[in-house]
Formats: structure tokens, sequence, C-alpha cells
């Protein structure tokens, strides 16, 4: 099974990029599968029900999401509805919304689950990843090999650990939320693919994908400020898993897809 994962979608120019260049990727990497992660499709922040709902239209099969994940009323509301939008798993019980899900391919299954670190976070908290994990893992593989973990968390030391403990228990587990990519891809002895970081979908030239105006601002004042989309340097990023029949890793490989904006004047109104 081939899988491809779009790191985070930020604000309209990640949903742009995404749609231009998601015709393209899917041409290069023949995926079978394609998961996105959308924490900040929305303003940079969140994920309201229309984006999800577009999202889906272009072809992304699962769109998982970090601590904004309840950012978006629209969505809170409807989160039930959308078998293809997941939160964190490790989220309080009484949470709305699903954390991890299997999904038919045809005559194959795969799942997927999403995993919140502790590090960091003030406005969203989950129980302990690295003792839920192996337990999740365990779960999803009576039902099929390949199970694909989102871990949205703040610090490297915190993926690197749970890296670790995944290591043989699923086929991947892709870093996520700095909006970074990492250059240390690997396939650990256990069969299992990782990345620290997937990185961003959207402006490279910017601060995490918004306007680097707004974010200096913001520390020279100490005054909140909504910040705006970055448009420079649109860039599709990303990183595609290539897994034996067993659910075993024996490929991963980065993305990384600048898309031509020569045509996106119309997009930053």
């Amino acid at each position: 099974m081939r899988i491809l994962y779009i790191a985070e979608i930020v604000g309209k120019a990640g949903v742009f990029a995404l749609k231009q260049g998601l015709p393209e990727l899917r041409k290069c990497y023949a995926a079978d599968f394609i998961i996105a992660n959308a924490d900040g499709a929305t303003g940079g922040n969140g994920l309201g029900r229309n984006h999800a709902l577009y999202l889906r239209k272009l072809g992304v099969h699962v769109l998982t999401l970090g601590e904004r994940c309840f950012y978006k009323k629209d969505l809170v509301e409807n989160i039930e509805k959308t078998p293809y939008v997941l939160r964190p798993d490790n989220l309080n019980a009484g949470a709305p919304g699903c954390g991890s899900r299997v999904y038919r391919m045809g005559e194959k299954k795969i799942a997927v689950a999403v995993l919140l670190g502790q590090s960091g976070f003030l406005r969203t908290h989950g129980d302990n990843p690295v003792t839920l994990l192996p337990i999740l893992a365990e779960r999803l593989r009576r039902e099929t090999p390949f199970v694909v973990i989102d871990f949205h968390a703040q610090t490297s030391a915190e993926k690197k650990t749970l890296f670790i403990v995944a290591d043989g228990l699923c086929s991947a587990v892709i870093g996520s939320h700095s909006r970074v990519q990492t250059a240390d891809e690997t396939i650990l002895p256990g069969g299992t693919a990782v990345l620290t970081d997937a990185g961003r979908t959207g402006s490279i030239d910017s601060v995490g994908g918004n306007d680097a105006q707004s974010c200096i601002n913001e520390y020279l004042t100490g005054i909140p400020e909504w910040t705006k989309d970055a448009w420079d340097k649109l860039e599709v990023q990303g990183v595609m898993i290539e897994l034996d029949e067993k659910g075993k890793a024996r490929g991963i490989t980065r993305v990384q897809l600048p898309i031509n904006q020569e045509n996106n004047r119309e997009n930053r109104r």
C-alpha cells in the first residue's frame, strides 16, 4: 500500500496550494490513500466545516486535527457526521468526534489515528500518548496490518520517544504541528516509518505559513493579533510511505512540491 501524507494545510494559501498540487502528486506517487493534516486550514487556526467538505472533494480520504480540533464551532457541531475527520484519540472520553478509524480501500483496510502530545499546549490537553499507543495499536491491528499515526506534538524529544515506543506496533508515525519539515525520515528496526515533522502546505517564505509582519507586530507590542495568510513561495509538503503486505514500511520519502503562482492573484482576496 502506498500512503501519501500531506503536511499541515495553513490558511487559504495552503488550501489553494493543495488544490493546485494534488493532481500532480497523485500522478507522481500513485498513492492508494491520502491523509492530510488540516489543523490550520481555516484562517491558520482550526478547520471549519466548509473547508473540511472542500478538502474531501479535492480527493483527501482522511483529515487529521491537533490541538485546534475544536476551534471552529460549525465543525464541532457536525464532527459526529464527518467520519473522514479525526481529532486526537487521547482527549477526554466525552469529547465529540473520533480519534481513530479503520477505512476500507477496495479489498484492503487502513487504520488512521491521531495522538496529541502533552508538552506546550495551553488550551487542549490529552492523556499520556506513550501509555495509550500500545493499546491503540493492538486494537487497530486486529482489523488491519496497515496502521498510520499522526502524532501532533510540540517537542522533538516527545516525538522521538513515541517513535521508539511505536516501533513494530504500527506501520508509520508521522509528526506534525511545528510546520517545519525535518530531514530525519527513517524506517526503524521493527519496520515502522517515522519523520519528526512533515512540514506545512502553504507559504514557505513566512512564519509557519502566516504573514511575517503580523507575527513581528505581536512580538513587538505584546498584543495578540490575528495573523494573515502569507502567499510567497507556495509549496505542498508531506511524506510518501510504502508498506508491504504485512504492514511494515519498506520506503519513506519526503515530499516538496513548489506551486506555480502566476494565476493565484484572485485567491489572495
